[in-house]
Protein backbone atom coordinates (compact mmCIF):
# COMPACT_ATOMS: atom_id res chain seq x y z
CA UNK A 1 0.00 0.00 0.00
CA UNK A 2 3.02 2.51 0.71
CA UNK A 3 4.75 1.73 -2.35
CA UNK A 4 1.42 2.87 -4.50
CA UNK A 5 0.78 5.56 -2.46
CA UNK A 6 4.54 6.49 -3.58
CA UNK A 7 3.55 6.04 -7.05
CA UNK A 8 0.99 8.20 -7.00
CA UNK A 9 2.72 11.14 -5.04
CA UNK A 10 5.40 10.51 -7.80
CA UNK A 11 2.91 11.10 -10.82
CA UNK A 12 1.32 14.07 -8.32
CA UNK A 13 4.79 15.75 -8.22
CA UNK A 14 5.48 14.79 -12.16
CA UNK A 15 2.02 16.73 -12.55
CA UNK A 16 3.09 19.64 -11.08
CA UNK A 17 0.60 19.22 -8.03
CA UNK A 18 2.87 19.04 -5.23
CA UNK A 19 0.43 19.81 -2.28
CA UNK A 20 -1.28 16.28 -3.55
CA UNK A 21 1.97 15.12 -3.78
CA UNK A 22 2.64 15.88 -0.12
CA UNK A 23 -0.71 14.44 0.51
CA UNK A 24 0.18 11.29 -0.71
CA UNK A 25 3.24 10.96 0.51
CA UNK A 26 2.61 11.88 3.95
CA UNK A 27 -0.36 8.93 3.58
CA UNK A 28 2.86 6.44 2.61
CA UNK A 29 4.77 7.98 6.17
CA UNK A 30 1.49 6.73 7.69
CA UNK A 31 2.17 3.45 6.76
CA UNK A 32 5.82 2.95 6.91
CA UNK A 33 7.46 5.87 8.45
CA UNK A 34 11.44 3.65 8.64
CA UNK A 35 11.02 4.69 4.24
CA UNK A 36 13.72 6.96 4.06
CA UNK A 37 12.67 7.46 0.29
CA UNK A 38 8.94 8.74 1.46
CA UNK A 39 10.43 11.46 3.42
CA UNK A 40 12.84 13.03 0.91
CA UNK A 41 10.40 12.60 -2.40
CA UNK A 42 7.93 14.95 0.33
CA UNK A 43 10.88 16.92 0.96
CA UNK A 44 11.30 17.64 -2.54
CA UNK A 45 7.19 18.48 -2.93
CA UNK A 46 7.74 20.69 0.38
CA UNK A 47 10.76 22.59 -1.56
CA UNK A 48 8.38 23.23 -4.51
CA UNK A 49 5.39 24.89 -2.42
CA UNK A 50 8.53 26.73 -0.95
CA UNK A 51 7.97 25.39 2.36
CA UNK A 52 11.47 25.04 3.17
CA UNK A 53 11.06 24.66 6.76
CA UNK A 54 8.96 21.47 6.03
CA UNK A 55 11.55 20.42 3.54
CA UNK A 56 14.24 21.18 5.67
CA UNK A 57 12.71 19.00 8.96
CA UNK A 58 11.89 15.57 6.04
CA UNK A 59 15.25 16.04 4.48
CA UNK A 60 17.36 15.66 8.61
CA UNK A 61 14.59 12.61 9.12
CA UNK A 62 15.47 10.98 5.99
CA UNK A 63 19.47 11.49 6.79
CA UNK A 64 18.87 10.53 10.30
CA UNK A 65 16.78 6.89 8.54
CA UNK A 66 19.52 6.76 6.47
CA UNK A 67 22.97 8.61 6.88
CA UNK A 68 24.84 6.77 4.05
CA UNK A 69 22.54 7.62 1.34
CA UNK A 70 23.64 10.94 -0.33
CA UNK A 71 20.43 12.02 -2.01
CA UNK A 72 19.55 12.55 1.70
CA UNK A 73 22.06 15.28 1.98
CA UNK A 74 21.30 16.91 -1.60
CA UNK A 75 17.56 17.35 -0.32
CA UNK A 76 18.84 18.85 3.07
CA UNK A 77 21.56 21.05 1.09
CA UNK A 78 18.10 21.84 -1.57
CA UNK A 79 16.51 22.98 1.91
CA UNK A 80 18.93 25.15 3.31
CA UNK A 81 20.14 26.48 0.29
CA UNK A 82 16.26 27.71 -0.38
CA UNK A 83 16.25 29.34 3.19
CA UNK A 84 19.58 31.46 2.36
CA UNK A 85 21.46 29.57 5.18
CA UNK A 86 24.57 28.91 2.11
CA UNK A 87 27.16 27.85 4.84
CA UNK A 88 25.00 24.85 6.20
CA UNK A 89 24.10 24.41 2.88
CA UNK A 90 27.57 23.94 1.15
CA UNK A 91 28.52 21.52 4.78
CA UNK A 92 25.32 19.11 3.66
CA UNK A 93 26.29 18.70 -0.17
CA UNK A 94 30.26 18.22 0.87
CA UNK A 95 28.90 15.49 2.90
CA UNK A 96 26.96 14.00 -0.32
CA UNK A 97 29.73 14.20 -2.42
CA UNK A 98 31.95 12.46 0.52
CA UNK A 99 29.27 9.36 -0.59
CA UNK A 100 28.99 10.39 -4.23
CA UNK A 101 31.41 12.16 -5.70
CA UNK A 102 30.06 11.93 -9.68
CA UNK A 103 26.72 13.93 -7.49
CA UNK A 104 26.30 16.95 -10.32
CA UNK A 105 23.68 17.96 -8.61
CA UNK A 106 25.17 18.57 -5.53
CA UNK A 107 28.44 19.55 -7.12
CA UNK A 108 26.47 22.24 -8.65
CA UNK A 109 24.97 23.19 -5.51
CA UNK A 110 28.27 23.48 -3.67
CA UNK A 111 29.57 25.79 -6.45
CA UNK A 112 26.18 28.11 -5.93
CA UNK A 113 26.94 28.19 -2.66
CA UNK A 114 30.39 28.75 -2.23
CA UNK A 115 29.63 31.63 -4.97
CA UNK A 116 26.57 33.05 -2.76
CA UNK A 117 28.94 33.19 0.48
CA UNK A 118 31.61 34.71 -1.46
CA UNK A 119 29.39 37.16 -2.81
CA UNK A 120 29.60 36.69 -6.70
CA UNK A 121 26.85 36.68 -9.37
CA UNK A 122 25.23 39.56 -7.51
CA UNK A 123 24.97 42.08 -10.45
CA UNK A 124 26.06 42.72 -14.26
CA UNK A 125 23.75 42.75 -17.10
CA UNK A 126 23.12 39.11 -17.13
CA UNK A 127 21.88 38.56 -13.28
CA UNK A 128 18.54 38.84 -13.94
CA UNK A 129 18.59 35.67 -15.99
CA UNK A 130 21.82 34.09 -15.21
CA UNK A 131 20.67 33.79 -11.54
CA UNK A 132 18.28 30.73 -12.54
CA UNK A 133 21.46 28.68 -13.10
CA UNK A 134 22.54 29.32 -9.54
CA UNK A 135 19.23 27.63 -8.08
CA UNK A 136 19.92 24.63 -5.99
CA UNK A 137 17.40 22.39 -8.29
CA UNK A 138 19.16 23.52 -11.44
CA UNK A 139 21.09 20.22 -11.79
CA UNK A 140 17.92 17.97 -11.00
CA UNK A 141 15.99 19.87 -13.71
CA UNK A 142 18.83 18.69 -16.27
CA UNK A 143 19.28 15.45 -15.45
CA UNK A 144 15.41 15.05 -15.39
CA UNK A 145 15.02 15.91 -18.44
CA UNK A 146 15.73 13.58 -21.54
CA UNK A 147 17.27 16.67 -23.90
CA UNK A 148 19.69 17.76 -21.34
CA UNK A 149 20.76 14.68 -19.45
CA UNK A 150 23.52 13.10 -21.63
CA UNK A 151 25.12 16.42 -21.43
CA UNK A 152 25.89 16.46 -17.90
CA UNK A 153 28.32 13.48 -18.99
CA UNK A 154 30.15 16.11 -21.41
CA UNK A 155 32.80 17.33 -19.37
CA UNK A 156 33.12 20.61 -21.12
CA UNK A 157 29.47 21.44 -21.01
CA UNK A 158 29.86 20.40 -17.04
CA UNK A 159 32.63 23.46 -16.77
CA UNK A 160 30.31 25.87 -18.64
CA UNK A 161 27.89 25.44 -16.59
CA UNK A 162 29.42 25.24 -13.17
CA UNK A 163 31.06 28.62 -14.53
CA UNK A 164 27.87 30.63 -15.41
CA UNK A 165 26.34 29.33 -11.88
CA UNK A 166 29.24 30.71 -10.06
CA UNK A 167 28.92 33.95 -12.32
CA UNK A 168 25.87 34.49 -14.01
CA UNK A 169 27.58 36.96 -16.00
CA UNK A 170 29.17 34.62 -18.22
CA UNK A 171 25.97 33.53 -19.31
CA UNK A 172 26.43 35.70 -22.28
CA UNK A 173 29.43 34.42 -23.72
CA UNK A 174 28.66 30.79 -23.61
CA UNK A 175 25.12 31.66 -25.40
CA UNK A 176 26.35 30.44 -29.26
CA UNK A 177 26.32 27.01 -27.41
CA UNK A 178 23.12 25.42 -28.55
CA UNK A 179 23.03 22.82 -25.27
CA UNK A 180 23.56 25.87 -23.03
CA UNK A 181 20.54 27.72 -25.14
CA UNK A 182 18.40 24.22 -24.45
CA UNK A 183 19.54 23.81 -21.02
CA UNK A 184 18.52 27.55 -20.06
CA UNK A 185 15.06 26.47 -21.69
CA UNK A 186 15.19 23.23 -19.26
CA UNK A 187 15.59 25.46 -16.27
CA UNK A 188 13.37 28.15 -16.66
CA UNK A 189 10.62 25.86 -17.89
CA UNK A 190 9.77 27.33 -21.76
CA UNK A 191 11.07 26.35 -24.96
CA UNK A 192 13.79 28.00 -26.53
CA UNK A 193 14.75 27.57 -30.57
CA UNK A 194 18.20 27.81 -31.57
CA UNK A 195 19.53 29.80 -34.93
CA UNK A 196 17.53 32.05 -36.36
CA UNK A 197 14.61 31.69 -34.88
CA UNK A 198 15.49 32.52 -31.38
CA UNK A 199 14.38 36.28 -31.47
CA UNK A 200 11.73 35.64 -33.25
CA UNK A 201 10.46 32.67 -30.66
CA UNK A 202 11.51 34.59 -27.73
CA UNK A 203 10.72 38.18 -28.69
CA UNK A 204 9.09 40.88 -25.91
CA UNK A 205 10.70 38.86 -23.05
CA UNK A 206 12.56 41.17 -21.35
CA UNK A 207 15.76 39.78 -22.07
CA UNK A 208 18.54 40.20 -24.97
CA UNK A 209 22.02 39.10 -24.69
CA UNK A 210 25.28 37.39 -25.97
CA UNK A 211 26.11 37.43 -29.76
CA UNK A 212 22.99 36.03 -31.14
CA UNK A 213 20.83 38.55 -29.61
CA UNK A 214 18.66 35.95 -28.26
CA UNK A 215 15.41 37.07 -25.90
CA UNK A 216 14.18 34.23 -23.38
CA UNK A 217 10.85 34.81 -21.78
CA UNK A 218 10.70 35.84 -17.86
CA UNK A 219 11.37 32.77 -15.94
CA UNK A 220 9.13 31.05 -13.72
CA UNK A 221 9.93 29.47 -10.91
CA UNK A 222 11.29 25.39 -11.45
CA UNK A 223 9.93 22.87 -9.24
CA UNK A 224 12.52 21.24 -6.79
CA UNK A 225 14.38 17.83 -7.94
CA UNK A 226 11.97 15.34 -8.36
CA UNK A 227 11.67 12.26 -6.64
CA UNK A 228 12.51 8.82 -6.81
CA UNK A 229 12.07 7.54 -10.38
CA UNK A 230 9.67 4.52 -10.19
CA UNK A 231 10.96 1.75 -11.98
CA UNK A 232 9.20 0.17 -15.29
CA UNK A 233 6.15 -1.19 -14.66
CA UNK A 234 5.33 -4.39 -15.57
CA UNK A 235 2.16 -5.87 -17.69
CA UNK A 236 0.96 -7.19 -14.29
CA UNK A 237 2.03 -4.31 -12.60
CA UNK A 238 0.22 -1.86 -15.33
CA UNK A 239 -3.04 -4.16 -14.95
CA UNK A 240 -2.71 -3.70 -11.34
CA UNK A 241 -2.13 0.17 -11.27
CA UNK A 242 -5.06 0.52 -13.99
CA UNK A 243 -7.39 -1.89 -11.60
CA UNK A 244 -6.86 0.36 -8.40
CA UNK A 245 -7.80 3.49 -10.36
CA UNK A 246 -10.78 1.48 -11.34
CA UNK A 247 -11.39 0.59 -8.28
CA UNK A 248 -10.84 4.24 -6.91
CA UNK A 249 -13.70 5.38 -9.34
CA UNK A 250 -16.22 3.35 -8.00
CA UNK A 251 -15.30 4.43 -4.98
CA UNK A 252 -16.38 7.73 -5.86
CA UNK A 253 -19.39 7.06 -7.29
CA UNK A 254 -20.28 5.01 -3.89
CA UNK A 255 -19.44 8.15 -1.67
CA UNK A 256 -21.54 10.50 -3.99
CA UNK A 257 -24.33 8.04 -3.46
CA UNK A 258 -23.72 7.82 -0.10
CA UNK A 259 -24.01 11.62 0.37
CA UNK A 260 -27.13 11.56 -1.85
CA UNK A 261 -28.66 9.04 0.67
CA UNK A 262 -29.36 6.47 -2.16
CA UNK A 263 -27.54 3.65 -0.40
CA UNK A 264 -28.50 0.97 -3.14
CA UNK A 265 -26.68 2.48 -5.71
CA UNK A 266 -24.07 3.06 -3.19
CA UNK A 267 -23.17 -0.08 -2.05
CA UNK A 268 -23.63 -1.35 -5.45
CA UNK A 269 -20.22 0.58 -6.68
CA UNK A 270 -18.83 0.21 -3.51
CA UNK A 271 -19.38 -3.81 -4.58
CA UNK A 272 -17.64 -3.29 -7.73
CA UNK A 273 -14.46 -1.53 -5.99
CA UNK A 274 -14.12 -4.18 -3.15
CA UNK A 275 -14.50 -7.01 -6.60
CA UNK A 276 -11.31 -4.69 -8.55
CA UNK A 277 -9.28 -4.35 -5.07
CA UNK A 278 -10.50 -6.59 -2.46
CA UNK A 279 -7.05 -5.30 -0.64
CA UNK A 280 -8.41 -1.74 0.15
CA UNK A 281 -10.00 -1.33 3.55
CA UNK A 282 -11.79 1.94 3.15
CA UNK A 283 -14.32 0.13 0.40
CA UNK A 284 -14.99 -2.80 3.18
CA UNK A 285 -15.88 0.35 5.82
CA UNK A 286 -17.57 2.57 3.21
CA UNK A 287 -20.15 0.09 2.57
CA UNK A 288 -20.33 -1.21 6.41
CA UNK A 289 -21.30 2.36 6.84
CA UNK A 290 -23.78 2.31 4.14
CA UNK A 291 -25.63 -1.01 5.86
CA UNK A 292 -25.42 0.79 9.17
CA UNK A 293 -27.75 3.51 7.85
CA UNK A 294 -29.83 0.86 6.38
CA UNK A 295 -29.98 -0.65 9.98
CA UNK A 296 -28.87 -3.63 8.99
CA UNK A 297 -26.37 -4.12 11.99
CA UNK A 298 -25.34 -7.57 11.91
CA UNK A 299 -24.26 -6.94 7.87
CA UNK A 300 -22.35 -4.17 8.71
CA UNK A 301 -20.15 -5.97 11.65
CA UNK A 302 -19.38 -8.50 9.20
CA UNK A 303 -18.07 -6.05 6.88
CA UNK A 304 -16.43 -4.27 9.64
CA UNK A 305 -14.23 -7.27 10.55
CA UNK A 306 -13.72 -7.79 7.01
CA UNK A 307 -12.49 -4.47 6.66
CA UNK A 308 -9.97 -5.39 9.84
CA UNK A 309 -8.87 -8.42 8.56
CA UNK A 310 -7.76 -7.10 4.96
CA UNK A 311 -6.55 -3.70 6.57
CA UNK A 312 -3.80 -6.59 9.33
CA UNK A 313 -2.64 -8.36 6.43
CA UNK A 314 -2.45 -5.07 4.14
CA UNK A 315 -0.44 -2.90 7.21
CA UNK A 316 -3.43 -0.61 6.15
CA UNK A 317 -3.38 2.82 8.80
CA UNK A 318 -4.22 1.94 12.46
CA UNK A 319 -6.93 5.24 12.45
CA UNK A 320 -8.98 3.16 9.62
CA UNK A 321 -8.60 0.00 11.80
CA UNK A 322 -9.68 1.88 14.58
CA UNK A 323 -12.71 3.58 12.68
CA UNK A 324 -13.92 0.00 11.68
CA UNK A 325 -13.66 -1.39 15.46
CA UNK A 326 -15.52 1.92 16.34
CA UNK A 327 -18.41 1.19 14.37
CA UNK A 328 -18.72 -2.25 15.04
CA UNK A 329 -19.42 -0.60 18.55
CA UNK A 330 -21.92 1.48 17.09
CA UNK A 331 -23.71 -1.41 15.84
CA UNK A 332 -24.04 -3.25 19.22
CA UNK A 333 -25.21 0.07 20.91
CA UNK A 334 -28.02 -0.52 18.14
CA UNK A 335 -28.68 -3.59 18.93
CA UNK A 336 -29.01 -3.01 22.54
CA UNK A 337 -26.12 -4.88 23.60
CA UNK A 338 -23.96 -2.03 25.34
CA UNK A 339 -21.54 -4.18 26.96
CA UNK A 340 -20.06 -5.76 23.43
CA UNK A 341 -20.11 -1.64 22.35
CA UNK A 342 -18.15 -0.87 25.36
CA UNK A 343 -15.96 -3.53 24.37
CA UNK A 344 -15.63 -2.39 20.79
CA UNK A 345 -14.81 1.59 21.86
CA UNK A 346 -12.34 0.28 24.18
CA UNK A 347 -10.80 -1.54 21.52
CA UNK A 348 -11.15 0.94 19.06
CA UNK A 349 -9.09 3.39 21.08
CA UNK A 350 -6.35 1.29 21.86
CA UNK A 351 -5.77 1.89 17.88
CA UNK A 352 -5.84 5.21 17.71
CA UNK A 353 -7.13 7.57 20.89
CA UNK A 354 -9.83 9.56 18.60
CA UNK A 355 -12.02 12.26 20.93
CA UNK A 356 -15.33 10.82 18.94
CA UNK A 357 -14.78 7.23 19.84
CA UNK A 358 -13.87 8.14 23.42
CA UNK A 359 -17.51 10.53 23.14
CA UNK A 360 -19.43 7.19 21.85
CA UNK A 361 -17.41 5.30 24.87
CA UNK A 362 -18.45 7.61 27.47
CA UNK A 363 -22.14 7.31 26.38
CA UNK A 364 -22.36 3.78 26.15
CA UNK A 365 -21.13 3.75 30.03
CA UNK A 366 -23.21 5.88 31.03
CA UNK A 367 -26.24 4.60 29.62
CA UNK A 368 -25.43 0.84 30.98
CA UNK A 369 -25.10 2.91 34.46
CA UNK A 370 -28.30 4.32 34.01
CA UNK A 371 -29.99 1.12 32.81
CA UNK A 372 -28.47 -0.84 35.87
CA UNK A 373 -30.32 2.05 38.12
CA UNK A 374 -33.51 1.70 36.65
CA UNK A 375 -33.53 -2.45 36.72
CA UNK A 376 -32.52 -1.87 39.79
CA UNK A 377 -35.31 0.40 40.97
CA UNK A 378 -37.99 -1.31 43.77
CA UNK A 379 -39.81 1.14 45.97
CA UNK A 380 -41.69 -1.62 48.01
CA UNK A 381 -38.16 -3.67 48.45
CA UNK A 382 -37.08 0.20 49.59
CA UNK A 383 -39.41 0.24 52.36
CA UNK A 384 -38.45 -2.96 53.17
CA UNK A 385 -34.78 -1.91 53.55
CA UNK A 386 -35.38 0.83 55.23
CA UNK A 387 -37.80 -0.85 57.62
CA UNK A 388 -34.97 -2.97 58.53
CA UNK A 389 -32.64 -0.05 59.00
CA UNK A 390 -35.01 1.79 61.84
CA UNK A 391 -34.59 -1.87 63.61
CA UNK A 392 -31.13 -1.52 63.58
CA UNK A 393 -30.74 1.67 64.41
CA UNK A 394 -33.19 1.04 67.62
CA UNK A 395 -31.19 -2.12 68.34
CA UNK A 396 -27.73 -0.05 68.30
CA UNK A 397 -26.36 -2.18 65.48
CA UNK A 398 -25.54 1.50 63.25
CA UNK A 399 -23.20 -0.25 61.21
CA UNK A 400 -25.83 -2.96 59.86
CA UNK A 401 -28.48 -0.30 59.69
CA UNK A 402 -26.14 2.06 57.29
CA UNK A 403 -26.08 -1.07 55.22
CA UNK A 404 -29.61 -1.02 54.83
CA UNK A 405 -30.07 2.90 54.08
CA UNK A 406 -27.84 2.83 51.66
CA UNK A 407 -30.09 -0.34 49.89
CA UNK A 408 -33.17 1.21 50.42
CA UNK A 409 -31.69 4.71 48.45
CA UNK A 410 -30.51 2.49 45.66
CA UNK A 411 -33.63 0.87 45.42
CA UNK A 412 -35.99 3.80 45.21
CA UNK A 413 -33.86 5.44 42.68
CA UNK A 414 -32.01 9.12 42.21
CA UNK A 415 -35.83 10.62 41.73
CA UNK A 416 -37.62 8.25 44.65
CA UNK A 417 -40.23 9.92 46.97
CA UNK A 418 -39.01 9.95 50.49
CA UNK A 419 -35.13 9.84 50.14
CA UNK A 420 -34.70 12.84 52.20
CA UNK A 421 -35.91 10.85 55.40
CA UNK A 422 -33.46 7.80 54.38
CA UNK A 423 -30.33 10.59 54.14
CA UNK A 424 -31.60 11.94 58.07
CA UNK A 425 -31.54 8.58 59.05
CA UNK A 426 -28.41 7.03 57.57
CA UNK A 427 -26.76 10.70 58.87
CA UNK A 428 -27.78 9.54 62.22
CA UNK A 429 -26.09 6.43 61.78
CA UNK A 430 -22.91 8.20 60.97
CA UNK A 431 -23.01 10.76 63.48
CA UNK A 432 -23.28 7.68 66.38
CA UNK A 433 -20.33 6.10 64.37
CA UNK A 434 -18.31 9.03 64.35
CA UNK A 435 -18.47 9.04 60.75
CA UNK A 436 -19.18 12.81 60.78
CA UNK A 437 -18.18 14.03 57.46
CA UNK A 438 -19.72 11.01 55.80
CA UNK A 439 -23.12 12.40 58.48
CA UNK A 440 -22.71 15.79 56.87
CA UNK A 441 -22.82 14.84 53.47
CA UNK A 442 -25.88 12.77 54.20
CA UNK A 443 -27.68 16.12 55.92
CA UNK A 444 -26.75 18.26 53.27
CA UNK A 445 -28.41 16.31 50.80
CA UNK A 446 -31.08 15.62 53.06
CA UNK A 447 -31.39 19.59 53.12
CA UNK A 448 -31.41 19.86 49.61
CA UNK A 449 -34.00 17.55 48.92
CA UNK A 450 -36.61 19.18 51.63
CA UNK A 451 -35.34 22.19 52.60
CA UNK A 452 -38.49 22.86 54.61
CA UNK A 453 -37.55 19.36 56.57
CA UNK A 454 -36.29 20.61 60.22
CA UNK A 455 -34.54 17.44 60.87
CA UNK A 456 -32.11 17.75 58.18
CA UNK A 457 -30.84 20.57 60.37
CA UNK A 458 -30.67 19.33 63.22
CA UNK A 459 -28.60 16.34 61.50
CA UNK A 460 -26.51 19.14 60.31
CA UNK A 461 -25.52 20.76 63.36
CA UNK A 462 -25.28 17.88 65.43
CA UNK A 463 -22.29 16.75 63.12
CA UNK A 464 -20.65 20.26 63.28
CA UNK A 465 -21.40 20.08 67.08
CA UNK A 466 -19.01 16.85 67.36
CA UNK A 467 -16.54 18.01 65.14
CA UNK A 468 -16.07 20.84 67.31
CA UNK A 469 -17.34 23.62 64.75
CA UNK A 470 -19.65 25.07 67.39
CA UNK A 471 -20.50 28.67 65.55
CA UNK A 472 -21.11 26.38 62.04
CA UNK A 473 -22.92 24.30 64.24
CA UNK A 474 -25.06 27.25 65.96
CA UNK A 475 -26.15 28.43 62.39
CA UNK A 476 -27.22 25.40 61.39
CA UNK A 477 -29.54 25.25 64.59
CA UNK A 478 -30.65 28.96 64.22
CA UNK A 479 -31.56 27.97 60.19
CA UNK A 480 -33.76 24.61 62.12
CA UNK A 481 -35.40 27.27 63.84
CA UNK A 482 -36.77 29.34 60.72
CA UNK A 483 -37.94 26.12 59.65
CA UNK A 484 -40.00 25.40 62.91
CA UNK A 485 -39.65 27.94 65.80
CA UNK A 486 -40.84 25.66 68.31
CA UNK A 487 -38.21 22.57 67.85
CA UNK A 488 -37.63 21.52 70.90
CA UNK A 489 -33.82 19.79 69.52
CA UNK A 490 -33.35 23.27 68.01
CA UNK A 491 -33.57 25.16 70.79
CA UNK A 492 -31.54 22.92 72.73
CA UNK A 493 -28.87 22.98 70.07
CA UNK A 494 -28.60 26.32 70.43
CA UNK A 495 -27.91 26.75 74.21
CA UNK A 496 -25.72 23.73 74.02
CA UNK A 497 -23.10 25.62 71.01
CA UNK A 498 -23.31 28.93 73.42
CA UNK A 499 -21.91 27.14 76.51
CA UNK A 500 -19.17 25.36 74.20
CA UNK A 501 -18.75 29.07 72.74
CA UNK A 502 -18.83 31.16 75.63
CA UNK A 503 -16.40 28.75 77.70
CA UNK A 504 -14.01 29.44 74.86
CA UNK A 505 -14.69 32.84 75.37
CA UNK A 506 -13.74 32.96 79.26
CA UNK A 507 -10.79 31.06 78.65
CA UNK A 508 -11.26 27.43 80.01
CA UNK A 509 -9.82 26.03 76.96
CA UNK A 510 -6.20 24.31 76.74
CA UNK A 511 -3.95 26.18 74.83
CA UNK A 512 -3.96 23.05 71.98
CA UNK A 513 -7.73 23.11 72.70
CA UNK A 514 -7.81 27.05 71.76
CA UNK A 515 -5.23 26.08 68.86
CA UNK A 516 -7.21 23.86 67.22
CA UNK A 517 -10.39 25.88 67.67
CA UNK A 518 -8.67 28.87 65.99
CA UNK A 519 -7.03 26.33 62.91
CA UNK A 520 -10.70 24.67 62.27
CA UNK A 521 -12.41 28.71 62.39
CA UNK A 522 -9.27 29.82 60.06
CA UNK A 523 -10.04 26.75 57.30
CA UNK A 524 -13.89 28.32 57.39
CA UNK A 525 -14.53 30.34 54.24
CA UNK A 526 -16.56 32.78 56.28
CA UNK A 527 -14.38 33.41 58.52
CA UNK A 528 -11.44 34.04 55.41
CA UNK A 529 -13.78 36.27 53.86
CA UNK A 530 -14.35 38.55 57.22
CA UNK A 531 -10.47 38.80 57.87
CA UNK A 532 -9.95 39.87 54.15
CA UNK A 533 -12.23 42.58 53.95
CA UNK A 534 -10.11 45.91 54.35
CA UNK A 535 -13.64 47.72 56.35
CA UNK A 536 -13.61 44.68 58.97
CA UNK A 537 -9.47 44.98 59.28
CA UNK A 538 -9.93 48.25 60.26
CA UNK A 539 -12.59 47.43 62.49
CA UNK A 540 -10.73 45.35 64.24
CA UNK A 541 -7.90 47.74 64.94
CA UNK A 542 -10.14 49.93 66.16
CA UNK A 543 -11.04 47.90 68.61
CA UNK A 544 -7.93 46.96 69.80
CA UNK A 545 -6.43 50.94 69.44
CA UNK A 546 -9.89 53.25 69.81
CA UNK A 547 -12.80 51.52 71.90
CA UNK A 548 -15.04 54.87 70.95
CA UNK A 549 -14.34 53.81 67.18
CA UNK A 550 -15.38 50.18 67.92
CA UNK A 551 -18.35 51.08 69.60
CA UNK A 552 -19.87 53.24 66.41
CA UNK A 553 -18.60 50.73 64.16
CA UNK A 554 -20.70 47.92 66.06
CA UNK A 555 -23.86 50.17 65.65
CA UNK A 556 -24.05 48.37 61.93
CA UNK A 557 -25.97 45.65 62.16
CA UNK A 558 -24.06 44.04 59.05
CA UNK A 559 -20.26 44.59 61.12
CA UNK A 560 -21.71 43.85 63.97
CA UNK A 561 -23.36 40.05 62.48
CA UNK A 562 -19.21 39.19 61.14
CA UNK A 563 -18.02 40.90 64.60
CA UNK A 564 -20.19 37.98 66.31
CA UNK A 565 -18.95 35.56 63.90
CA UNK A 566 -15.50 35.79 64.83
CA UNK A 567 -16.23 36.13 68.55
CA UNK A 568 -18.41 32.47 67.92
CA UNK A 569 -15.41 31.07 65.94
CA UNK A 570 -12.73 31.69 68.39
CA UNK A 571 -10.77 34.48 66.48
CA UNK A 572 -11.46 37.35 68.57
CA UNK A 573 -12.26 36.53 72.87
CA UNK A 574 -14.23 38.61 74.71
CA UNK A 575 -13.49 38.79 78.40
Amino acid sequence: MADSLKAEGNAAFSAGDFKLAVEKFTAAIDVDASNHVFFSNRSASYASLGDYNSALADAETCVSINPTWPKGYSRLGAALQGMRKFAEAKDAYSKGLELDASNAQMAGGLKECEAALSGAGAGGPMGSMGSMFSSPEMWSKLAANPKTRDYLQQQDYLEKMRAIAADPNKLGSHMNDPRILESMGVVMGVNIFSGDNVKDAMGGAGFTEGSGGSRAAAPTPPPEPTPEPEPEMTEEEKAAKQSKEAALAEKEKGNAAYKAKDFDVAIKHYDAAIALDPKEISFLSNRAAVKFEQAKYAESIEDCEKAIEVGRENRADYKAIARAMTRIGSCHVKQGDLDQGIYWFNKALTEHRNPDTLKKLQNAEKEKKDSEVKAYINPELAAEEKAKGNECFKGDDYPTAVKHYTEALKRLGPDGEGRHLIYSNRAACYTKLFGLNEALKDAELCIEIAPDFVKGYTRKAAAQFFMKDYDKALASYHKGLDVDATNDECKDGVRRCMEQINKANSGQLTEDEMKQRQERAMANPEVQEILGDPVMRQVLNDMQQDPKAAQTHMQNPGVAAKIQKLVNAGIIQVR
